[in-house]
């Protein structure tokens, strides 16, 4: 089939194409006109995009690996088993800034509930780390019907948003191992 063409185009052929067009200059990239970049790092006058100093999630995990690395032994394990206690000195000098760390030690086939969903903190994070044993965590609907159920494994951290209140569920920590499990929770 021919090809048409109108008389305001041309068809050059991929020779022609090349040599002929005059070389292309990039247009120069330029903040001006795009609000969000220009005003990057300047303070705004509206309260509502004020600026939250929430920790990351790094900040998070890593406080978590250094408590777990101080609870190490078993001296510095809880005492009380079946209770989130706030873990001792050495374990929480890695967090700072506001970041809770607890430490709960379970016996065999024992459990432990989640915290209780605190109202003034609605951006609240939390993760778990398990220091020794075995443990599950266990995620129940508000009639008590369990959702899901995962295993907390070594060496990997478990990113938890708090809970949504009342009516939302929980989540519970169960032990399911043979040997008593401890695991420290880092809450912002």
């Amino acid at each position: 089939m021919p090809q048409r063409t109108l008389a305001s185009t041309a068809v050059l052929s991929a020779p022609e194409t090349l040599a002929a067009r005059p070389s292309l200059r990039a247009p120069s990239a330029s903040p001006e006109g795009i609000g969000d970049v220009v005003d990057a790092g300047r303070r705004s006058g509206y309260a509502h995009l004020g600026e939250r100093r929430l920790p990351t999630v790094g900040r998070l995990v890593a406080a978590a690996r250094g408590a777990a690395a101080a609870l190490g032994g078993p001296a510095l394990w809880p005492t009380r088993r079946g209770h989130w206690r706030p873990a001792p000195r050495a374990a929480r000098r890695h967090a700072g800034g506001g970041l809770r760390v607890a430490a709960v030690a379970l016996e065999p086939n024992s459990f432990v509930s989640g915290p209780a969903p605190r109202s003034a903190r609605p951006h609240g994070m939390e993760v778990l780390y398990l220091v020794s044993g075995r443990a599950h965590l266990i995620t129940s609907a508000p009639d008590g019907q369990m959702r899901s159920a995962s295993e907390l494994s070594a060496d990997r951290v478990r990113v938890m948003g708090t809970a949504g209140g009342p009516g939302q569920g929980g989540h519970f920590l169960v032990n399911t191992g043979d040997e008593v499990a401890v695991v420290v929770r880092v809450s912002a």
